[in-house]
């Protein structure tokens, strides 16, 4: 479904990622791990379209995205929810996810229809009348996975979805990422928890300074020397 092939993204002189290649496959759930810096947003960042890429081409169900705008990105299928969630804390919980609908509905069903889509979060309906701002940390992150769902997605990319969380909310939000990956939507899912994220993922892939360093199944990166002492702490 997607492939970036020999992908090079820089910021003016330096260069975030380099030569970067890695596939995931229809109804696959694939991690990106890697410690603070290592370059894991920025890829996020150029499948979405948010970021130019120098070199390198990334393929959607077979056809270049790089001369496309985001927008025409989130028109093929792919949908992220970013790093530190960036819902509107001025907005209730309603009106969040119908924002993300917003550019495509006049030619779609009604909003309804993709309400029920978050229904795997039932946090989110209890508190759908709620300001953003007055939501916990991981119902936050429930919302910004939720607006992300409301695309209808084929592809779902999730950048640091842990990130902020105490262990117990951690776990919850991954419970649903579980959940989400079951029902047999295609994920890409960017972590520094590399537990929960290998608890999720059908392969994974390190990155270290831009570089793809080691890839595998989870299992097998879960018994490799280098990630269990890097990432794992054993």
């Amino acid at each position: 479904m997607l492939a970036c092939n020999d992908l090079t993204v820089a910021y003016d002189d330096i260069v975030a990622l380099q030569g970067v290649t890695l596939e995931v496959a229809r109804g696959e759930t694939v991690a990106l791990i890697g410690a603070n810096g290592a370059g894991k947003t920025t890829l996020l960042q150029a499948i979405s379209g948010l970021n130019p890429v120098r070199s390198g081409d990334i393929v959607f169900e077979g056809a270049s995205l790089v001369r496309l705008g985001s927008d025409r990105r989130v028109a093929l299928g792919i949908s992220q929810a970013p790093e530190g969630r960036r819902i509107f804390p001025g907005l209730t919980v309603e009106e969040n996810l119908t924002l993300a609908t917003v550019n495509w509905r006049r030619w779609r069903q009604p909003i309804t229809d993709d309400l029920a889509r978050v229904d795997l979060f039932p946090r989110l309906k209890e508190r759908r009348r709620q300001l953003g701002w007055s939501l916990s940390g991981g119902e936050q992150q429930m919302l910004a996975i939720g607006r992300a769902l409301m695309a209808r997605p084929r592809l779902l990319l999730l950048d640091e979805p842990s990130l902020g969380l105490a262990p117990r909310l951690a776990e919850e939000v991954y419970e649903r990422v579980r959940q989400i990956a079951n029902s047999g939507l295609t994920i890409l899912v960017v972590e520094q928890n590399t537990v929960l994220a290998l608890s999720v993922a059908d392969r994974a892939y390190v990155l270290e300074t831009g570089r793809i360093v080691l890839q595998g199944t989870a299992n097998n990166l879960k018994q490799n020397t280098r990630v269990r002492e890097a990432y794992l702490g054993r």
